[in-house]
């Protein structure tokens, strides 16, 4: 495809594309959110007189409550506006300009190290990630800059991925680490932020169903631009969980340290969400653009990106105005 040959509002969004596989993949999904929703009890077990009170009806409709939101109706963002808006500091602060700085970037070989508080530290190499159960997803993503997307992501629960290595009951935070290398990624050269990224979840967070590593989307390779090969995608805290290129996972016992928390710390914290309620320092999260919309139009943003029925008890008795 030519640069500018195409309006992004021309671009066919493949949603036709999406539907065809959808039975198909009914049956593999059901499993997969089965055994992932098994896991996180088995690790994230609640208190004893909250199970009492508890009827099976209650849990069943929790659990069916995880599972939901894989997918949205809402019109699907182009893919020339997905793969050429992009924040990826580590090859520009111009997000019109990342895909042209990461154009060469060479993702394989690649490997993924996960180790910490775990009984069985792996690495993985890219076609081992690759043969992990994909699946595909819709998701609504509104980023801490008031900008969002609707975006298709080929990709598997990161949950799927920590019952590889067995977390220790002492494990309570998940660490990651981007790949730090100036010479594949020019603006690590820089000073702009410390290097390399670093991100992390509450357990219960990252193995939360909607919570996934992403290796493509509309169906293809995942670009540079947006994270390639492997990417976190927590649908409720994006942009601001949405660390690119990874290249280390580590479980800890400790909450630990983000690059923009690190960075901006009165700006972000570790539990930073996608709140209508609690205003960026900057700039207020009530409203937000959608990319490929009208420049004058805007959204309400809605708690939690949309996701509140399916994410809202993992912060129940905090205060999300102060435990930002």
């Amino acid at each position: 495809m030519q640069k500018n040959s195409i309006k992004s509002s021309e671009i066919t969004d493949k949603q036709t594309y999406l539907n065809r596989r959808q039975f198909m993949r009914a049956g593999a999904l059901l499993g997969t959110t089965a055994a992932t929703a098994l896991l996180y009890r088995k690790l994230n077990q609640p208190p004893v007189e909250k199970v009492k009170g508890e009827s099976l009806a209650a849990v069943a409709k929790t659990e069916s409550a995880a599972s939901n939101g894989f997918t949205t109706n809402e019109a699907l963002t182009s893919i020339e506006d997905i793969t050429n808006y992009n924040n990826f500091y580590e090859f520009s602060t111009d997000k019109q300009g990342v895909a042209i700085a990461a154009a060469g970037f060479v993702t394989k070989p690649w490997e993924v190290s996960v180790g910490g508080l775990v009984n069985k530290p792996r690495t993985f190499g890219l076609e081992e990630l690759l043969k992990f159960p994909l699946e595909e997803r819709v998701y609504r993503l509104r980023c801490v800059e008031r900008w969002s997307m609707v975006i298709p992501w080929t990709g598997f629960p990161l949950a799927s991925l920590l019952a590889k290595v067995e977390p220790t009951s002492q494990a309570r935070y998940v660490a990651f680490e981007t790949l730090f290398d100036p010479k594949r990624m020019p603006n690590q050269s820089t000073g702009v932020l410390d290097w390399p990224y670093v991100e992390g979840l509450r357990l219960d967070e990252a193995m939360h169903p909607l919570t996934i590593l992403a290796t493509g989307l509309y169906g293809e390779v995942l670009p540079p631009q947006d994270g390639a090969p492997v990417r976190l995608v927590v649908p409720w805290k994006y942009g601001y969980k949405s660390i690119k290129s990874v290249v280390k996972i580590t479980l800890v016992a400790d909450e630990p340290p983000t690059t923009w928390n690190i960075q901006a710390p009165n700006e972000y914290g570790f539990y930073s969400n996608v709140n209508p309620h609690v205003s960026h320092p900057r700039w207020s999260q009530e409203q937000e653009h959608r990319i490929g919309e009208s420049t004058f139009s805007s959204r309400d943003t809605l708690l939690f990106n949309g996701y509140a029925e399916q994410v809202a008890h993992l912060y129940e008795g905090m205060d999300l105005r102060k435990e930002y």
